[in-house]
């Protein structure tokens, strides 16, 4: 009874806590639904470690004072055994989804990714972003803002000078490495305008320690929308071809 009572709670407290920062692109829905699926499917496993422990704290507590070994005492094989199963259904369940299906959503670990609108070349170095936007002739050395278009399909490739990094957007819940000799890719679709200056988690961030500037490694992100994106992609191209 007490398992269900503190099943009952958690989950309630999972339905109405507001867990999620804000959801930047259609990836972000993605990952937060598999994190709160986890979560919920975490709560009776807690829940019965708790009460197993407190039971067990409470009936099998030392009485007195007692010398030698404690009785040896035995349980029956099916609950072992339903513990098993129990567990590897929940194991597999969970490779299956979130985690098939989710890195398939995501187009990671080998599925394929949607064709993008937009493609954004980004070369990592210590400790400062290139970007160049590929067939809009522009590219931004030691970029400190990052415009992207609301509503289209952005896949970056990464690659790296020296070592690795790690390329995260917060509002969007995309991470990929930035490897020397290699590209790697990762795509989001922004669903929502937005500014670091209206919340930091719009930002590209180094989230692989790199050295001592690693900290200071991160863009500002602005996603527009898209006849803003082109206007600002005019005046950073004009800036370029300014003498």
């Amino acid at each position: 009874m007490l398992w269900a009572a503190l099943i009952i709670v958690g989950v309630a407290l999972v339905a109405i806590a507001d867990l999620d920062p804000v959801q930047g692109s259609e990836e972000s829905v993605i990952v937060d639904d598999a994190f709160r699926f986890l979560l919920l499917l975490s709560v009776p496993v807690f829940a019965f470690v708790v009460v197993a422990l407190g039971y067990s704290a409470v009936v099998f507590r030392a009485r007195g004072t007692h010398e030698g070994d404690a009785p040896v005492v035995g349980e029956p094989r099916a609950v072992p055994l339903a513990w098993l199963a129990v567990t590897s259904s929940l194991a597999v369940l969970l490779i299956v989804t979130p985690g098939l299906t989710g890195m398939a959503a995501l187009g990671l670990g080998g599925f394929p990714q949607r064709e993008p609108d937009l493609v954004v070349k980004v070369q990592a170095e210590q400790w400062n972003w290139t970007v160049t936007y590929e067939g809009l002739g522009v590219t931004l050395t030691k970029a400190t803002d990052v415009p992207l278009p609301r509503g289209r399909r952005v896949r970056f490739e990464v690659t790296s000078t020296d070592i690795v990094h790690s390329l995260w957007i917060p509002a969007f819940r995309v991470k990929i490495d930035a490897v020397p000799g290699m590209t790697t890719t990762v795509s989001a679709t922004p669903t929502r305008v937005g500014s670091f200056e209206a919340d930091p988690l719009y930002r590209l961030q180094c989230a692989e320690l790199c050295g001592a500037g690693h900290a200071r490694m991160v863009s500002t992100v602005t996603v527009l929308e898209p006849d803003a994106f082109e206007r600002r992609i005019a005046e950073l191209r004009g800036r370029a071809g300014t003498p």
